[in-house]
Formats: C-alpha cells, structure tokens, sequence
C-alpha cells in the first residue's frame, strides 16, 4: 500500500505549477529563536468535523501567541487548506502545504487521506499531527511522523466488543464504509470480538459517498440475515444516511441493536445538525464519544469560546490540543538550541524539461529532533492529559456509552482500558483500586428502538415464513427413539416428542418441516447427517445423535437430553439353583461367627441367671443343654426359658434385636437368591474382548464403529455390522466361531431396549465412554443455546422424565434379571450389631460380678468371725479362696440374702443350715 499511496503522491505533484511561490522561512536569520514558525492546517472546512475545529485552531493559535510563557518571541502561525473531502484534493493541498516549509502539520480529518501524506512526511520529515484520523493501521512502523493526537479506534473497538459480550451477544453484523477508516477499525472490532469468543459475522461495505439506493441494497441483503445486531462505522458527514434509510426498511423497530461510533457523536454534538430530525433517525441506538472531563481550563475558555462545552465536539477539543502540542514541542525544540532549516531532498530533483518543480519539497533538518519533543511533551488539555505511551497512543483512553432517546443523549456508562465498563466517571478509577466497590460492569437500562427497555435477543430467524429444515433420521430399528408416522410432522419418537417440548418452551414462534434422511433400507450414517447441517442443507438435525468429538467440530449440539455411552453386551448362560443354596445368604465366615455369638450370648444369660433362676440350675449335663437349647431357639424367638433378672433381660432384649435383624437379611437375601437367577458369561470386560480375536458387533450408522478402529485400534476384519435387535440376538445366539459374534458394543439406550426384550444376555462391565444426545445446529446458531436452556427446564420440570417413560419405559423381562447374583451377606455388614451385643453382654458381666465380689466380701468376713475354720489340712491359702468362690457363686441368691442377714450370736453355721437346701436343689 505504500508505494501505492506514494506513486499516487508523485502524481499529485503535476498540480502545482512552476509558478509556485515558496512563501518559506528565512533559514539564514538567528537559529535560536526565529520570529516566525509556521505550521499547517488540513481538514474539510464544510464538514462536520471541519465547522468544528476551524475555531478552535484559530482559537489555539491566539492562546500560543498571547502567552508570554510559552514561545518567547516567536510568532506562531497556522495555514490551512480545504480538502473538499476528497483525498486526491486533500493530497494535493498537504502537498501544496508541505512545499511553504511548515515544520508541522494539523490533521488530516480523514484517514484514507492520512495514509498518504505520511509518506511525504516521512520523506521530508515533518510531523503530522492528526486530530481525528483514528485508523488504528496509522500506528504501524511504517509511519514513525505520524502524530496521533485523538483515540485511536482499537480502543473505541475493544469498549464496542466490551458492549456485546455484557449482552451476551454472540454475532454481529459491521457497516463501514470501505476506505482505510473503516477497515481499519473493522478489522480492530473482529479483532476484539475474537477475544471474547464473538464474531462478525457479515462485513457490508458501503462505498464512499454511496448513494442512498445503494444504501438500501446493502440493508435489504443486511436485513435477511439472522443478527439484528449492527455496528455502524461510517463517516460523520454521510452517516446519517445510513439510519434514514433502516427506518425506510423498518429496521428501527423492537428486536435491532444498532450500535454506532464516535462519529454520530460528533453529529450530534454539532450545533448544525442537532436537529429533531436527526434525534427522530436515530431513537433507540447506543453511540460512543471520547470523554472530556470537567476542568478548570475548559471552565476558563468557555467566556471565550461559546462552542467549548462539554457537550461540544471532541475533536474540536483534540485540535485545540493539537495547537498547544506542537507549540510546547517547539519550545523546548528551541530551548535545546536546534535550528529551523530545510535543505534540497536529492531524491526529489527538478528533471530537465518538466514542469514539475519537485525541489520545492525540502527536508526539516532537524524534523526528528521536534518529533522527539513531541513524545516526550506532557501536560494538561482542554480535552484531558496529554501524554504518550510507548506505543505511540495517548494515555487513558475513555469513551461515554451513550443513549439516544426522546430529544437528547443519556450516559448509560463508561468504558476505560483500565475499569473496563463502569457507571462511574473513568477519571475516579484512575484512583481507585480495579476491583473497588464504586466499579460496576453493569449499565445503565437502556431504551432500544421501538421504544422498548427489555434487552433485544440480537437475532431473528433469517427464513422469513418459511418454516426450519429439520433433518431426522429415518430409522429402520430402535423405533422408539424417531420413526416415520403418517401424521402431520411425519415422524414421531422419543426425541421427537422433546424437540417438541422444547420448542414450545421458546418465547418466540418457531416452525419446522421435518424431513426425513436415510432410505429406509438400514439406518442413515448420522455422521452425514451432521455434515449435512454444516453445509446449510438442514436448518438442524434431531434425533438420536450422539454428541461426539468429530461432530463438534462441525456443528454446535444443545444440552444432552439423555446420557449415553458404550457398553458391551454379551451372550449369558443361565445357572441353575443347588441344594446347598440356603447357605448362600451368609457367608461362610458369617455362620462361624453366628454360631459362635449365639452360643456365647447364650452362655452370659445362664451366667446371669443361674443364681436367681431355677430354671438355669440342675445338674452339670442339663445346664448344657439348656444353655444350646436357649441359645439357638432365640433364632426363632422360640426359648422357653424366662429371664428374672434385670441384667439378664437387658442382654436378651438387645440380642433378640440382633436376631431380628440376621433374620430379616437371612430372608431377604434367600428370596433374591431363589428368584433371581445368576448369569454368566466368557467375556470379562473390553481389555479381553479386544486381546481375543472374536468377532465384534456394532450398529449400523452408529459411531461406535470409528471408536472401535481408530480409537481401541480394533481390525476392520473383526467387526460385524447389525441393523436391528432381532440381529444382534441372532449374531449372539450363533456366537463368533459359527457366524455371529461374541459381544456387540453400542449405545446405552439402545442396549437398554435390547436388554428389556431378550433377557438371556447381559452387559459386561461398566459404560466405557460417556456422552449424550443432543440436537445438532450450524456453527454459533443462537438457537441451539435457547433450546439447551429449554432441555434444562424440562429435565428440572419433570417433563423429560415423563416423555422418557412414555417411549422407553416398557419392557417385557425384568431388568434385574440381567445383573449377576446378590453377593453372600459378610461379617462387615453386621459388625456393629455384633458390637452393641458384645458390649451390652460385657457390661452385664462387669455389673454381674462387682455384685457377686461384693456379696462374697461380706459374706467371708461375716463366716470367718463366728466360725474360725481350723487348721487341720494343709492346703494353699489362694487355692481355698478360689474354691471358696466358686462355691459362693453357685449359691442361690436368696440363700445368700438369707445368711447375711442372719446374727452372729443366733445363726447356725452356714455349711449345716444349708446342707437341706443343697440337697433339694440338686
């Protein structure tokens, strides 16, 4: 582009004759401080931006020149040219001006025009100083003399983008006109919509100075199309247009988001076309503007300059700032003692017989030591701070999110690169901490054309009454899921009756025509349907479709409205039921255990109630049998025995609760195990069904075959396709060695059918990939995202389940028929009964024997003072208490309250008193 834009410059120089007078400086007189420098002006003067900063240049130069502070006697001068808003004019006049050696020059206005002055200040090396070229391609390398003294529009782009994504927004459609300006920040919006995972999704290029026909050409294609979101960026002067001719076609109505930039603004500012006209044009649209703060300078001028408000124009703002700019650069290009000259550009030689006087273009000497003054210049403007980043742009770039409704412009927020979105006024978070309170991303409610204040969707169905190609699959198996049906829709099913559901949940109208895919002969590859919905064949895809990662990349799906996945299925042999199967229930460790608790739970209770009870007493071989007959008639709550003690009782309520639960599980496990049969089979899970050589099943049409090839690296030669299920029970029936195949692996929904109408197979092994269904749309379709949000509400609703048990729930053999066996019944699972029961027999015991222990100690004193044993035999001391004991224990309890309360002085001897009672009990 700049050699182009260069050769075109060339040409430009044929329009100045030979007579071209060189009002230039005097280079000979005092280099320190000339009494003159002259800068350019460039700009439209009948624009709109041009009717706004010709007073304010004018005005700027003024303020130079009567500041005693600034350029100490040296006059400041400004020549301006018109360029007709025609860049081969503007060309023309910035060379005209660059041949009276300006050491500056203000502008252009346009950016088309900016692209080619900047080689000629490249090449003569003076600054050019835009205040309103806001191509964000200016910036490049290429033009290092290219001064931009506004915003540039990546960040007018980026706070655009900030707008879309805070509406959720997913595409948009530009209007630009088609020069530099607005592909440059075109380019700069996809640029930052990429970012946050939005897109442009349709570029209309309007010609510059398009005629309103064509206007509405470019609308009309515009207005077929799905988004209702459109950025328009187009030049201030023909804008206007733009809008004049959307409200002809009714674009200005409910459901369009028209987002324009700066550019309206600087219409609406302008005191020429602030009309009610134009505010009737354009209701409803949100629109940029730089911000201008409040300041004291502004406040100062505004006595001088009526049109300095700060409602007033940015870029008259940005040119009276420009002024300034180059004046604090020369003043300190002076200070430093550089000298204003010009010298012969060799590359620019007057050629012998031409009338071309190119050595009239000079080259600034010392052009790159003023651009340096300008980077480095730093002060405050009436427009805000002026300084420069390192990337030649200036700091804090901030825009106004406005309003357009009723008869004026209302801020609905702010957007700065540092608080992103706000409602506060940007120069407060310069202050404030980033994530500070007073930072809000929400906006202000905005009043959208049509006059309505809830947030427009962003698209329209592009169909225009005709009704959405819904690809189904014509299925010749599985028919419960979609089938063909001789009623209006034409196909039926599952997945039917919830695109169906969902639908109708969407808050707007939504007509389909349901056509079929396949030829019925054998179920349709679903891959081929998918890649049918790419290429805009179908409007979507419904049905039984596996979201999977080949297909994602070609279209979007919607939620899941059922889980899915692989699974292996395989044949089964029934096991028949043994004589021995009333010892399945518990394990074997299990009836060690029982036995041993029952009898040692039986041997407590005697303990208990030998003193007290008589039934628990008699001879040594009957209190045997008496503690094995109680014990094990406790299973069956069958005993007996009567328990009178209170320690006795506790331990057998506890332990009657523990009989209660071992039954109740006893019979519940045996029941499962009678009536429900185990099944087995040869294959134990995929890695043995891959390690064999066995043939493999897999349903026509179905992905399972991609997976098992490129996926589980199974050979072709391996695999058996299988229509329907009467197949697959046929494949698995013959098995792999005699024509059928040893297991098929497919879907879970369809497996669950299966399962339901042949029970004599049975799944191996868990799910071994996990997806679902879903519904298929072309790339970024915002349908698909209203219709997983409909699938949500469904699922929370109850409704999903409901259709799912309309298609899917009837089944002719119970599903439990298909899982292996109950487990036998461990130790683990009740081990915390046996635990409470030990502890309950334990703490019996304790209690039990400090009774005793205690009985015992007041029953050997009181023996021992009234009848001293004598000491005859000779025997151990220990061994004779222990005897003693015993003896004591297997006493009754009422013969023992009995000598105890008996007196010393009164009382026989308590072996003879007893020697009656003994012999009765024995």
């Amino acid at each position: 582009m700049g050699y182009a834009h260069f050769a075109a410059l060339l040409l430009c120089v044929f329009m100045f004759a030979s007579g071209t007078t060189a009002d230039n400086q005097n280079s000979t007189g005092d280099p320190a401080r000339p009494a003159e420098v002259r800068i350019g002006a460039l700009f439209t003067f009948d624009s709109v931006i041009g009717k706004a900063v010709r007073p304010a240049i004018e005005l700027a130069v003024a303020h130079v020149n009567s500041d005693p502070s600034i350029l100490r006697g040296t006059k400041l001068s400004v020549l301006m040219q018109d360029t007709n808003c025609s860049g081969f004019v503007g060309t023309i006049e910035a060379l005209q001006l660059l041949a009276k050696d300006v050491i500056a020059v203000l502008g252009p206005q346009s950016s088309a025009v900016a692209h080619v002055i900047c080689h000629a200040v490249n090449e003569l090396h003076v600054p050019l100083i835009s205040f309103a070229a806001t191509d964000p391609t200016l910036s490049s390398l290429e033009y290092p003399y290219f001064v931009r003294a506004t915003q540039s529009d990546y960040y007018q782009m980026d706070a655009i983008a900030s707008i879309i994504s805070q509406y959720q927004w997913k595409q948009v459609i530009a209007i630009y006109v088609d020069d530099d300006y607005g592909r440059g920040g075109i380019m700069a919006l996809g640029d930052a919509l990429a970012k946050r995972k939005c897109k442009i999704v349709y570029k209309a290029k309007l010609p510059p100075g398009a005629a309103n026909t064509t206007i509405e050409n470019i609308l009309m294609q515009v207005n077929e199309m799905e988004s209702r979101v459109y950025v328009i960026h187009v030049n201030p002067d023909s804008g206007l247009n733009v809008f004049s001719a959307a409200k002809s076609l009714g674009m200005m109505s409910s459901g369009y988001v028209w987002i324009a930039t700066d550019w309206l603004s600087a219409v609406m500012d302008s005191s020429v076309h602030g009309t009610t006209d134009v505010m009737e044009l354009t209701q409803g649209v949100l629109v940029l503007r730089q911000h201008v703060a409040d300041s004291d300078i502004q406040k100062a001028l505004l006595s001088k300059w009526n049109n300095l408000t700060r409602n007033g124009s940015s870029y008259s703002m940005r040119a009276y700032d420009s002024v300034w700019l180059i004046a604090h650069a020369v003043e300190r290009f002076l200070s430093e003692g550089n000298a204003i000259s010009f010298s012969a550009d060799p590359n620019l030689q007057a050629t012998k017989g031409s009338n071309l006087q190119l050595d009239s273009l000079r080259i600034f000497n010392n052009g790159n030591k003023l651009l340096e003054n300008v980077w480095n210049v730093n002060f405050s403007g009436v427009s805000g701070p002026v300084q420069f980043t390192l990337d030649r742009n200036l700091i804090h770039p901030v825009y106004d999110i406005l309003n357009i409704g009723g008869t004026g412009l209302r801020t609905i927020g702010y957007w700065s690169n540092i608080s992103g979105l706000s409602v506060v006024a940007p120069e407060h978070s310069y202050s404030s901490a980033l994530n500070s309170s007073t930072n809000n991303v929400q906006l202000h409610s905005v009043i959208w054309p049509g006059q309505i204040s809830e947030k427009p969707r962003g698209w329209e169905f592009s169909y225009h009454g005709k009704p959405m190609r819904i690809g189904v699959p014509l299925r010749t198996s599985y028919k419960e899921f979609v089938t063909q049906d001789n009623g209006p829709d034409g196909v039926k099913g599952f997945a039917v009756d919830v695109f169906k559901a969902a639908i109708s949940l969407l808050p707007y109208p939504v007509s389909c025509n349901f056509v079929l895919f396949g030829d019925g002969l054998k179920n349709p590859s679903y891959t081929d349907l998918v890649q049918k919905v790419s290429e805009n064949y179908f409007d979507a895809a419904i049905g039984d479709i596996a979201i999977v990662t080949n297909r994602t990349r070609l279209v979007d799906f919607t939620q899941p409205y059922i889980e899915s996945g692989l699974i292996i299925v395989a044949p089964a042999k029934e096991v028949e039921s043994n004589a021995w199967a009333f010892l399945k229930p518990f394990t074997f460790q299990m009836w060690c255990v029982l036995g041993a608790i029952f009898l040692s739970v039986g041997a407590v209770v005697w303990v208990l109630e030998h003193r007290t009870n008589t039934e628990f007493r008699g001879p040594p071989r009957q209190q045997i049998m008496t503690v094995c007959w109680f014990s094990f008639s406790t299973m069956f709550f069958a005993h007996r025995e009567n328990t009178v003690s209170a320690l006795g009782r506790f331990v057998l309520l506890i332990w009657l609760f523990v009989v209660l639960i071992i039954n109740s599980s006893y019979t519940a496990s045996l029941t499962s195990l009678l009536t429900v049969q185990e099944l087995t089979s040869g294959i134990q899970g995929l890695d043995s069904l891959i390690s064999s050589s066995s043939a493999i099943g897999y349903q026509v049409g179905s992905f399972s075959r991609n997976y098992l090839v490129d996926e589980l690296n199974i050979a072709e030669s391996r695999l058996v396709p299988l229509n329907s299920p009467s197949d697959y029970a046929r494949a698995l029936e013959l098995g792999s060695g005699n024509g059928g195949v040893a297991a098929i692996i497919d879907e879970l929904p369809y497996v669950d059918i299966f399962l339901s109408k042949y029970c004599k197979f049975k799944t191996v092994g868990q799910v071994f990939t996990k997806s679902g269904w879903g519904f298929a749309f072309p790339r970024d379709s915002p349908l698909a995202e209203d219709l997983s949000t409909a699938i949500l509400t469904l699922s929370e609703n109850g409704n999903l389940q409901r259709i799912h048990d309309e298609w899917l729930s009837g089944t002719e053999c119970s599903a439990d028929n298909n899982g292996a066996a109950s487990n036998s019944l461990s130790l683990s699972s009740f081990w915390g009964l046996f635990l409470i029961c030990g502890l309950a027999c334990l703490l019996a015991l304790v209690i039990f024997f400090l009774r005793i222990f205690c009985q015992y100690s007041r029953y050997s004193s009181q023996v021992e003072v009234q009848y001293p044993e004598p000491q005859i035999v000779n025997r151990p001391a220990r061994l004779t208490t222990i005897k003693s004991l015993i003896s004591f224990v297997d006493k009754k309890e009422e013969e023992v309250k009995n000598a105890l309360k008996q007196r010393p002085n009164g009382s026989q001897h308590p072996s003879i008193g007893n020697t009656a009672t003994e012999e009765q009990s024995t």
